[in-house]
């Protein structure tokens, strides 16, 4: 097998939680060697549910066994002046150290940029928070909802007439580690470049943000302000319940050229007339519209729907539950899920690669590490502790 992309890229990971594992995650998938440092009792996210087999167990959490494939796992006690030392002497040779405190705590240790760069010029040091390490919001507190609230995104999503909503889940956490990894790759390129280190400050907050695109420009230039869109019945891209699910129907130019086209391919003799042949005249006969759409969307199959559409080359999309979507046949072919076995979790898929590279292919098939796996081997490896060490460094509880 080809070595992977970052083959010899050391990184230290001193994250925990969504957004900074999902950068080093990135990192190790493609073949950094990521050393995940640890508290002695574990990154949180060793306790987030759901767990497999409904376990309550630190090796068992499915969001820490996604989030950490690929590292190497030690333990060190950052609140000790021994384990602050082991850390500085790991960043010596790092290429890239990754870390996701509030922007006070790595200069309360000692640790922040200006004091690593001292033992390691050619360090990249990367800092995710949520709103970076700068402002006058720098040291507050936030949640992934409060992240896209302040990032100006929630306000554009739902409908007009009703509560503005967010995507499911941690989608900032994973936006903003995406970000840093991007970033992490930038700054290491310059640093092969040049020799030189550098800082990379990513705010969760502000990749919220940076995803406004247009809409931040078309504010700046025309002073307009996008809304929530309203969702009236009659709308032909509005979500119809079919008779097994839901798809999302968008006819696209058809519908606005060839109204002819559309009820063809609808079969639906009913709307060749002139109170829907124009987009005016649709506006103007919604409700109704609306009402035949909604009957004679209940009649049909969403995936003979979707497949006629696109021979006809109408954009649709089918609303598929998880199970559909790891059975795709477009998924399949592209191994979008994988299998992968852990000593103690068992066997469970995720997703595979987010992008494929034809020379250096991704490497995400190696377990999150047990909490502690590998301190003794790579303190003995990286640093030269004996068995006597680290035995002392254990009974002192540093590692």
């Amino acid at each position: 097998m080809a070595p992977s992309a970052l083959n010899g890229v050391k990184v230290l990971d001193l994250t925990h939680h969504i957004a900074g594992p999902y950068c080093t995650k990135l990192l190790a998938d493609f073949g950094a060697q990521v050393i995940k440092i640890e508290r002695p009792g574990g990154d949180p996210a060793r306790s987030m549910p759901p767990f497999c087999q409904d376990e309550r167990h630190p090796e068992k959490s499915l969001p820490f066994l996604y989030l950490n494939t690929a590292k190497r796992s030690v333990t060190l006690n950052l609140k000790s002046d021994r384990g602050i030392h082991i850390l500085r002497e790991l960043a010596k040779d790092a290429d890239i150290l990754v870390e996701n405190f509030s922007p006070r705590v790595m200069p309360s240790l000692g640790l922040d940029f200006p004091a690593l760069r001292e033992l390691n010029p050619a360090l990249v040091m990367v800092s995710i928070s949520n709103f970076g390490q700068t402002g006058s919001y720098r040291d507050y507190r936030a949640t992934d909802m409060v992240e896209y609230a302040l990032g100006g995104l929630m306000y554009i999503f739902g409908s007009y007439d009703r509560e503005p909503l967010k995507h499911a889940f941690n989608q900032a956490q994973f936006k903003a580690g995406t970000n840093a990894a991007s970033a992490a790759l930038m700054a290491l390129y310059h640093q092969r470049s040049t020799g030189q280190g550098q800082q990379v400050d990513v705010s969760i907050q502000e990749s919220v943000a940076s995803a406004l695109r247009d809409v931040t420009s078309n504010f700046t230039y025309t002073g307009a302000v996008r809304r929530r869109q309203p969702n009236h019945s009659g709308d032909l891209t509005r979500l119809r319940a079919v008779s097994d699910g839901y798809i999302l129907p968008n006819p696209g130019i058809a519908a606005r050229v060839n109204w002819n086209t559309v009820v063809e391919f609808l079969e639906a003799p009913e709307l060749d007339d002139d109170k829907f042949r124009t987009p005016s005249a649709r506006l103007e006969n919604a409700e109704e519209l609306g009402e035949i759409l909604d009957r004679l969307f209940l009649s049909k199959n969403k995936m003979d729907m979707f497949y006629r559409a696109h021979q006809k080359r109408f954009i649709y999309g089918v609303i598929d539950s998880l199970e559909e979507v790891m059975a795709s046949p477009q998924n399949l072919a592209r191994e979008g899920f994988v299998e992968l076995d852990h000593p103690v979790a068992g066997t469970f898929r995720y997703p595979g690669a987010p992008f494929q590279l034809s020379e250096t292919p991704w490497d995400g098939l190696h377990p999150a590490p047990t909490l502690g796996q590998h301190t003794r081997e790579v303190f003995s490896q990286c640093l030269g502790y004996t068995e006597a060490d680290l035995e002392e460094l254990s009974g002192m509880g540093v590692i």
